[in-house]
C-alpha cells in the first residue's frame, strides 16, 4: 500500500522524497480534475448542439479594490503565508502530519503579514490598473462551460462536507469517542453523502445562469461515474478501511488468470494501521490485516470504469434531458447495493432484516433512476 504518495515514488523508483501528499487526496482531487474535463466537454458539445445556449452577465469594471476585497485578501494572504512558511521550516512535521498542520492553528506570523501584505498588494494592482474616472455596467457573454470551475468548487466543498457528515452518522460510535479528530480527518468519507449535497448545491448554482438543471445532470453523468472508479482507487491504494469481509474461500479456477490480492488481500501499510505489525517493517505504516479480505475496491474500480465506458457511447444518443441521469442513478445503485454484500459496513436493523447505510441509499437510487428513466419515456412517447 501507498499511505502517500512518497511511498509510491520510492517503491517505483527506488527514491525517498518526503512529500505532505497522501494518496487518497491525491486521487480524489484527480477525480475532480478529470470529471471536470468531461463535464466541460459535454457542455460544449451541448451548446453546438444548440441544447444549451452562452447568456450574459452583468459586471462593473473600472471600480477600485473595494475595502471588503482588500480584507479578504489580506486574511487569505496571512492563513497561507503563516502556513507556508511554518510548514518550510518544520518541513518534516509537516510531511508527518499534513492535515493536522494545516487545519491547526499553527502559523508563522512573519510568513503571515508578508503574505497578507503581498496579496492585499496584488489585489489593489489587479483593480488599480483597470480604474475609470467612472465606474460603468457592461454584459459579458458566457458560455455554460465557463461555470465549470466554478461548480467543480462548489461541488468539492459541498460533496467533502456531504461525505463527511454521512460518514459521521454511519459511525457514530467512531465520531463519538473521538469527535474533534473524525471531523478533521481528510479519511472517512461517504460517497453518497458528497453526491446528494453536492447535486443539490450544483443545481442551485447552474439554475441562477438558467441552465437547465436535467441537462446540467445529464452532463455530469459520465464524469461522476468516472470520478467514483478513480476515488476508488485512491481507496485501495491508501489502504484506508474500504475493503471487504474477511475472505478464506480458496479463488475460484476461472479466475486463475488475476493475480492473488484481486481475490484476497491483507493490506500491508495500510494508512489507518489496521491489523497486526509487520515484521522487520520500519516507519510509520506497518501493519496489515491479519485474515486477507475481499479488495472492493478494485471491483468498484472495475465496475466504474465499465459503467462510465457504458454511459459516455450512449450519451448522444439519449436526447430526452435527464434521461441519462436517470439511467446513471440505477447503475451507480445496483453497483453500490450489490458490492455491500461483501464489504465492511455498519449494519441497521429494519423489519428484522440487516442493512447497511449504503444499501438503503443505493435502492432510493435505484427506484428515484426508474421513475426518473420510466416518467421521461412515458412523456416521449406521449
Amino acid at each position: 500500500m501507498y499511505p502517500t504518495i512518497s511511498f509510491f515514488l520510492n517503491d517505483l523508483f527506488g527514491i525517498n522524497i518526503p512529500l505532505p501528499i497522501q494518496t487518497f487526496g491525491f486521487f480524489v482531487a484527480l477525480a475532480f480534475i478529470i470529471s471536470s474535463w468531461t463535464v466541460s466537454l459535454e457542455l460544449k458539445r451541448k451548446e453546438k448542439e444548440g441544447i444549451l445556449k452562452a447568456f450574459d452577465v452583468d459586471v462593473i469594471i473600472g471600480k477600485p479594490a473595494s475595502n471588503l476585497q482588500l480584507l479578504i485578501a489580506l486574511i487569505i494572504g496571512f492563513i497561507f503565508g503563516s502556513k507556508f512558511l511554518e510548514a518550510f521550516l518544520f518541513y518534516s512535521e509537516f510531511t508527518n502530519d499534513p492535515q493536522t498542520f494545516i487545519l491547526s492553528t499553527r502559523g508563522n506570523l512573519f510568513g503571515g503579514i508578508l503574505g497578507g501584505a503581498l496579496n492585499a498588494f496584488l489585489k489593489y494592482k489587479e483593480h488599480q490598473k483597470n480604474v475609470l474616472e467612472k465606474p460603468k455596467k457592461i454584459k459579458v457573454k458566457k458560455h455554460p462551460y465557463e461555470l465549470v470551475g466554478n461548480i467543480v468548487m462548489i461541488a468539492a466543498i459541498s460533496g467533502i462536507i456531504g461525505a463527511k457528515v454521512f460518514h459521521n452518522l454511519e459511525n457514530l460510535d467512531e465520531f463519538i469517542a473521538d469527535p474533534i479528530n473524525q471531523l478533521l480527518s481528510f479519511s472517512g468519507l461517504t460517497f453518497y453523502g458528497g453526491l446528494i449535497l453536492g447535486a443539490f448545491s450544483v443545481i442551485w448554482y447552474v439554475q441562477k445562469f438558467g441552465i437547465n438543471y436535467k441537462v446540467m445532470s445529464d452532463a455530469a453523468s459520465p464524469g461522476l461515474m468516472l470520478a467514483y472508479g478513480i476515488g476508488r482507487m485512491g481507496c485501495h491504494f491508501s489502504g484506508d478501511g474500504d475493503w471487504g469481509i474477511n475472505n478464506l474461500n480458496p479463488k475460484p479456477e476461472w479466475l486463475n488468470f488475476l493475480p492473488d490480492w484481486c481475490w484476497a488481500y491483507t493490506y500491508p501499510n495500510n494508512v489507518l494501521n489496521a491489523g497486526t505489525p509487520i515484521k522487520d517493517c520500519v516507519g510509520k505504516y506497518c501493519h496489515e490485516l491479519a485474515i486477507p479480505v475481499y479488495p472492493t475496491a478494485v471491483y468498484e474500480i472495475v465496475a466504474s470504469l465499465l459503467l462510465f465506458g457504458l454511459l459516455w457511447s450512449i450519451r448522444k444518443k439519449i436526447t430526452v434531458p435527464g434521461m441519462l441521469f436517470g439511467i446513471y442513478l440505477v447503475l451507480n445503485g445496483i453497483e453500490r447495493f450489490f458490492i455491500e454484500k461483501i464489504r465492511v459496513n455498519t449494519n441497521y436493523q429494519i423489519f428484522g432484516y440487516e442493512i447497511t447505510q449504503a444499501e438503503i441509499i443505493s435502492l432510493a437510487l435505484i427506484i428515484a433512476g426508474s421513475i426518473i428513466v420510466w416518467r421521461l419515456s412515458k412523456k416521449t412517447r406521449a
